[in-house]
């Protein structure tokens, strides 16, 4: 059986990211208007949709703000997150949340429940993206807070959702 390679990749915003996202919040908006004008929603109503665009806009920006540039890190067995803001995170697990083959949202999630999400784009490291992508989809044995050897996959679910 191979072992999933060592690999580390620059982590941190992402224009692709960023125009996925504007794209996206682009289509709501339309949606939004289209059904403003074709409902003849007036008054409260009309309110109520424009300001859950533009709240939704506000969440975009306010996530894209607190991501800071890192390294992800994996030694084979266990995921770490070194941003500048703080220390190296402890050792968790990594999900794929959204894969478009260039871009990934990958989800940290450390023991204590801690999560982070991240965008990692292949522009980044595009020699280390292959090996990123065959750490993040494999199944690489790890060791729990209690020694106990657990699946990657499943570290930190409580046992009677696994």
């Amino acid at each position: 059986m191979h072992t999933p390679p060592a690999v580390s990749f620059p982590a941190g915003r992402s224009r692709s990211a960023d125009r996925l996202l504007l794209v996206l919040w682009g289509l709501g908006a339309g949606c939004a208007g289209v059904a403003i004008s074709q409902l003849g929603a007036a008054g409260a109503r009309a309110a109520l949709l424009a300001s859950s665009v533009l709240c939704a806009g506000l969440a975009c920006w306010q996530f894209r703000q607190k991501l800071a540039p890192g390294v992800l890190r994996f030694d084979g067995q266990h995921w770490s997150l070194t941003s500048g803001r703080s220390h190296a995170s402890p050792a968790g697990r990594a999900q794929v949340g959204l894969d478009l083959q260039f871009l990934m949202l990958v989800r940290l999630v450390a023991p204590q429940g801690v999560t982070r999400w991240l965008w990692l784009e292949r522009r980044a490291d595009p020699a280390r993206w292959p090996d990123l992508r065959r750490a993040v989809y494999s199944r690489a044995p790890t060791t729990s807070a209690v020694g106990v050897t657990a699946d990657a996959a499943t570290l930190g679910v409580p046992s009677s959702l696994r």
